[in-house]
Formats: C-alpha cells, structure tokens, sequence
C-alpha cells in the first residue's frame, strides 16, 4: 500500500531554503508519507481540503487522493507564516 509522492515546485523550493538539518527532518517527514499518509499527529485542515504534519517550527501541507494513491505536498513553511497565504 504505498502513495506515489508529489511535491509542487513552490514546496520543493521552500524546501530548498531551510536550514540542512531541517530538511533532512522534512524530506524524512515527506517520505513517510508515502507508507503511510496519514500519520499520528496529522491534522486535517479546516480552511481547505488537505492535511498537515508538524516538523518541528515548520508544517507540511499536503492532498491525499487515495483513488490514485497518491500524496500531493504544496506547501512546507513555518508555522507562523504558513496559514496566512
């Protein structure tokens, strides 16, 4: 039962700019969810369709479409910057 990951190219650069031990943490995060997309702790969101997984200070927001099985990651930021988008 594994998801195909997807990370959007606005998510792949958020990712590009964080600190290194920090995105090791994310990109080990992101991977996971390909086993499992709906990890302990995940969170579904209430002002869109979608989930999130807390990393530390930062979040990963994410689709699930289990018909493709697929994980679909558009956004990773931190926490007090990325709801207000």
């Amino acid at each position: 039962m594994v998801y195909r990951l997807e990370i959007s190219q606005i998510a792949h650069r958020q990712i590009r700019k964080l600190p290194t031990s920090t995105r090791e943490r994310i990109n080990k995060a992101i991977a996971g969810l390909g086993e499992k997309p709906r990890p302990y702790g995940t969170r579904k969101l209430t002002t869109g369709e979608g989930y999130r997984i807390r990393v530390g200070n930062y979040r990963v927001l994410y689709k699930v479409d289990d018909e493709a099985r697929m994980v679909i990651v558009y956004r990773v930021m931190s926490r007090e910057d990325v709801y207000r988008l």
